[in-house]
C-alpha cells in the first residue's frame, strides 16, 4: 500500500465525526480525491488552478478580512454580519457548483451542531462571473449532508483509494497524474 494510516487512525474517525470543508468538498467531486487528501496526499500546491484560485480570493472583497479559520476544521473566505451572520466562500467557477454549495452548507451546519450558532446564511460568489449563489442550511440539506459526512467516513477507512472513475475534469485535477498515469 502507498500509504500508511496513523496507528490511531480508525479511533480518530470513529471518535471525531467532524470533518474540514475541504473534504465534503472533495466527497462530492471525486471520492478517490477524497482518499487521497485525507491519507496526507497533498497535491493543490503544484496545481495553477488552485493557485489562480487563491489569487482571485485575495484580489476579490479587498475590504473584507479573509481566511477565517476556525477550530482547524473550517475556513471561510470572509464573514459579514447583519441580522444574521452571511459567511462568504469565493470560487473561480461554477462548474463545481455542487461541491461548493454542500462545501458551505457543512460550515453552517458546523456552526449550527458545535457552535450553537443557528441565525447564518452562506454565500458563493463567483466574482469573474459576477455571480452569487445564497446557501442556507434546511432540514432536506442538512439529511444530505449527513449522509455525505457518513460517506465520507466510509472512503476514509478504506485500506486503498478507491478506483478513479474518469470524469471531463480529471484533467484539470491536481491528482490527475496519480489517478491516470501509469
Amino acid at each position: 500500500m502507498l500509504f500508511n494510516k496513523p496507528s490511531n487512525f480508525s479511533m480518530i474517525i470513529d471518535n471525531e465525526v467532524l470533518f474540514t470543508g475541504t473534504q465534503v468538498n472533495y466527497c462530492v467531486i471525486c471520492p478517490t480525491k477524497l482518499w487521497l487528501f485525507s491519507h496526507f496526499a497533498t497535491m493543490e500546491q503544484t496545481s495553477d488552478l488552485v493557485s489562480l484560485g487563491k489569487l482571485l480570493q485575495e484580489t476579490s472583497f479587498q475590504h473584507a478580512k479573509k481566511d477565517l479559520i476556525m477550530d482547524q476544521k473550517i475556513a471561510i473566505d470572509f464573514i459579514k454580519r447583519d441580522d444574521k451572520l452571511i459567511l462568504h466562500e469565493i470560487k473561480k467557477s461554477e462548474k463545481l457548483e455542487k461541491a461548493h454549495i454542500f462545501q458551505l452548507l457543512y460550515y453552517l451546519y458546523y456552526l449550527k451542531h458545535e457552535k450553537g450558532i443557528e441565525n447564518a446564511e452562506g454565500i458563493i460568489n463567483y466574482p469573474s462571473k459576477r455571480k452569487i449563489v445564497k446557501v442556507e442550511l434546511t432540514p432536506e440539506k442538512e439529511i444530505e449532508l449527513q449522509n455525505i459526512l457518513q460517506k465520507i467516513k466510509e472512503i476514509i477507512l478504506l485500506p486503498q483509494p478507491p478506483k478513479p472513475e474518469k470524469k471531463k475534469y480529471c484533467r484539470k485535477c491536481s491528482y490527475f497524474e496519480f489517478c491516470w498515469v501509469k
